[in-house]
């Protein structure tokens, strides 16, 4: 019998095994659990990194690798379970209705929002939803359960994509025959449920039986599906009814209807057919009234709310929202000051440490708050003050002569990570204050049952501008972005609900922007980093988009949020 000779990360050792070994087989002779090392918690293996390459279970070991089994701990694990419980919605759907359409739309705090849509368009060529009873609700969680119970095998079948657009067509899945026809490619990877097929931007688990935590929980006009919360895996996030960041992602959806844009294989046609400018131009209108809408809205408040917080995750376009904003409420007669809230910094030894003992300069306490607090209500009281300096390089504050005063028509607009957080000014009175969430929430999917990641939207935004502006590379970015999400998770996304108006900086053009850009950044990665993977997860997504050309980034306005990131910004 012909042996290869394989190295495990998990146990640090080289084995041998018979050439054609499953990573299935082989995790059952190696590493039949992984352990998260947070926790302890022993997990089932859900797929392996192979040369630090996801393949599924099933993959077949025919020459000499480096093989990592991974598990719901990590993110790769985790996206692994999410797909594969996805197609399980999608079956139980299928069975119990037939006649109508699951659209698995975007992502939401506590899992991914799904609606049934009838499968006939209107007069308005839109879907009308179909409304699920809780009763109705519950026997879909029902029938996923039976599903899962019953152990059935993810079946992979290779097909030419005339077969496949065929079957997607025949299983009344347009945007995915769309999607597939956009790319032109001869053959594609298609999964099979029972009679249900689907594709996937990355493996499924090898069966159903892995998917055991989930839940199903009404929402808005259809409901989330839930899946094991992080460091927790026996249940799944607590549902969180963040009304506003869903009222956002649904406008964005509704943004999509009017330009015509239903999923990533139209906005691949509208780009093909040369139709990107005039796309390009809505959407930047679409931002434009956005912008005057929220101006108006504090223009209402003038009498009484002076100060405007904005926040927002990273790369979401805090800057050139807070300009573009500045700009619309000069149109209304207010005058707009800036206030860095870096500048109100403690001094570095008084900087708060992590757990790490290192500087924790993303906690609310790295900020001196009394002084910050005293000099907004000395700015409401019609008072002079002298707005400090923070001097990065010798850690201190300082004070350089900097006078401030609010006039009648004066607003000031003060930007940074804790900006929602009611803490921060909690000497203010809050009726003073008008607070602004700003987010790349896009509702965008690549068809009927592939959503795009918001955070994947966000991360290609920073790879492109940390590598023009600060010249950061692509694999320093990937390697920081875990810590910048837990900062996120800390920080900004748990007072979200705190803000009076959001701004959705996602535009509908912006990842055939990106993928111009980031591709060739992200091919730079080579095997050995340990941002391979990811780069490669983001190339195999940023390959189902079709890119523009530079004749069309030509066309983006100098005032677009989008040339923070890619340059040739005038505001």
């Amino acid at each position: 019998m012909e042996e290869t000779r394989i190295y495990c990360d998990n146990d640090g050792n080289f084995h041998k095994t018979a050439t054609g070994t499953t990573l299935m087989e082989l995790s059952g002779t190696l590493c039949n659990t992984v352990t998260d090392e947070k926790t302890g918690e022993k997990l089932p293996v859900l797929a392996a990194l192979v040369d630090h390459t996801l393949k599924e279970l099933e993959f077949r070991v025919m020459m000499p690798h480096r093989i990592e089994f991974i598990g719901y701990n990590h993110p790769d694990g985790r996206r692994t379970y999410i797909r594969s419980l996805c197609f399980v919605l999608q079956h139980a759907v299928s069975d119990l209705y037939p006649d109508k359409m699951l659209l698995i739309e975007y992502s939401l705090p506590s899992g991914l929002y799904c609606e049934l849509r009838e499968q006939t368009v209107n007069e308005d060529g839109i879907r009308p939803v179909h409304y699920l009873t809780d009763m109705e609700i519950d026997r879909i969680k029902e029938r996923m359960q039976e599903i899962v119970a019953a152990d059935l095998r993810f079946k992979k079948v290779k097909m030419t994509a005339r077969e496949a657009g065929k079957l997607f067509m025949e299983n009344n899945q347009p945007d995915k025959a769309s999607l597939l026809e956009s790319l032109g490619k001869f053959s594609y990877s298609v999964y099979f449920l029972g009679g249900d097929a689907d594709t996937f931007y990355g493996p499924l688990v090898p069966s159903t039986g892995y998917l055991r935590i989930f839940d199903l929980a009404g929402f808005n006009n259809g409901f989330c599906l839930q899946f094991p919360e992080e460091g927790k895996t026996d249940k799944v996030t607590p549902l969180k009814r963040q009304s506003k960041l869903a009222a956002t992602l649904q406008e964005y959806a509704r943004w999509c209807e009017i330009t015509g844009v239903k999923g990533v294989g139209t906005l691949n046609k509208v780009i093909s057919e040369g139709n990107a400018v005039q796309l390009i131009n809505i959407a930047e209108a679409l931002h434009e009234r956005k912008y005057a809408d929220i101006a108006d809205m504090i223009d209402q408040r003038r009498d009484k709310a002076k100060i405007i917080f904005i926040a927002g995750p990273s790369s979401s376009g805090k800057t050139s929202s807070s300009k573009r904003l500045a700009i619309q409420c000069k149109v209304l007669g207010l005058n707009p000051k800036v206030i860095e809230l870096d500048n109100y910094f403690v001094d570095r030894e008084h900087t708060p440490r992590d757990e790490n003992g290192e500087y924790d300069f993303e906690s609310l306490h790295a900020m001196d708050l009394d002084l910050l607090n005293s000099q907004l209500n000395d700015l409401l009281a019609g008072k002079t003050v002298e707005i400090p300096y923070f001097n990065f390089k010798e850690g201190r504050r300082m004070f350089r002569g900097d006078m401030m005063h609010l006039e009648d028509n004066d607003i000031l607009i003060m930007e940074g990570i804790h900006a929602l957080n009611p803490e921060m000014t909690s000497a203010v009175d809050n009726s003073r204050i008008f607070r602004i969430y700003a987010s790349a929430l896009t509702s965008l999917s690549l068809d009927e049952n592939n959503n795009i990641s918001t955070s994947d939207n966000r991360l290609l935004r920073r790879i492109v501008r940390d590598n023009r502006v600060r010249g950061v590379t692509p694999e320093e970015t990937i390697m920081r972005w875990h810590s910048v999400r837990r900062g996120e998770n800390r920080n900004i996304f748990p007072f979200q609900e705190n803000a009076d108006a959001a701004f959705n900086s996602a535009l509908i053009f912006e990842l055939p922007l990106l993928k111009y850009y980031a591709e060739p950044l992200l091919r730079r990665i080579t095997p050995n980093s340990p941002a391979y993977t990811e780069a490669v997860r983001l190339l195999k997504f940023l390959d189902y988009i079709v890119a523009l050309s530079p004749g069309e980034i030509a066309a983006i306005p100098p005032t677009s949020i989008m040339r923070e990131f890619i340059g040739g910004q005038m505001l």
